[in-house]
């Protein structure tokens, strides 16, 4: 059974190793967060003793099988299973009432959405999301390509903003501010593969630049600021 070990730190469950339940585990455990992990395939619970010890297969979803987890001696739980939405309803309302002090659950859809808030969950929307963030941040930032490398690392091709023409490599310092460096500079059919610090921007420049989401959220931030 699960009890937390880690004094003065949150503790999380997330039931349910798709895509989505996967990912938000990794990114937890990688931020040293003490964490549950649960869901029915062997195999994907497997995977996740790698990061945790705290990883289990249920074979069901009822409250007496998670209570036999521990799960109600974590502070956040999220429900990843929003396929599902029938095992969804039933988990969300099963973590609310052990008391449990945040469920958060995913949504595929307004319905299944507005159903989880009713039972007292907090409701995310995550491929919705991500495509309304990477529209926004496309539309904003004049991206004219976006090419995700790994989860760290993207590469974007965009369009030099108003506010750089003028500016030098070393003024605008993209790395400094943002941690992206520009890979290469595109103008005309010409192409520069390496950048010097003194390269002045001009109206027309393509720039690629590689970094975290990150910092090209907060690029996109200060050119809309201009």
């Amino acid at each position: 059974m699960f009890n937390s070990s880690k004094k003065n730190k949150k503790t999380y469950a997330i039931i349910g190793l798709g895509r989505f339940g996967h990912a938000l585990a990794m990114e937890l455990a990688e931020s040293d967060a003490e964490l549950l992990v649960m869901d029915k395939n062997e195999e994907k619970v497997r995977e996740l003793r790698e990061v945790t010890e705290n990883a289990y297969i249920i074979n069901s979803y009822d409250k007496k099988a998670l209570t036999q987890t521990g799960v109600r001696n974590c502070d956040v739980a999220v429900v990843c299973i929003g396929e599902q939405m029938d095992i969804s309803i039933l988990m969300t309302l099963n973590l609310v009432a052990l008391g449990i002090p945040r469920v958060i659950a995913k949504a595929n859809s307004g319905e299944h959405g507005a159903i989880l808030e009713k039972l007292g969950a907090e409701v995310v929307y995550p491929e919705h999301d991500m495509a309304v963030r990477l529209a926004h941040r496309l539309e904003t930032s004049k991206v004219l390509d976006y090419i995700q490398l790994s989860k760290k690392v993207n590469i974007s091709k965009l369009l030099v903003p108003d506010k750089m023409v003028g500016q030098t490599v070393q003024q605008v310092d993209l790395r400094g501010r943002f941690e992206l460096n520009i890979v290469a500079i595109e103008n005309e059919s010409t192409v520069l593969d390496y950048v010097r610090p003194d390269y002045c921007f001009r109206q027309g420049d393509i720039l690629f630049v590689a970094g975290g989401a990150s910092g090209l959220d907060k690029f996109t931030d200060w050119v809309d600021n201009a």
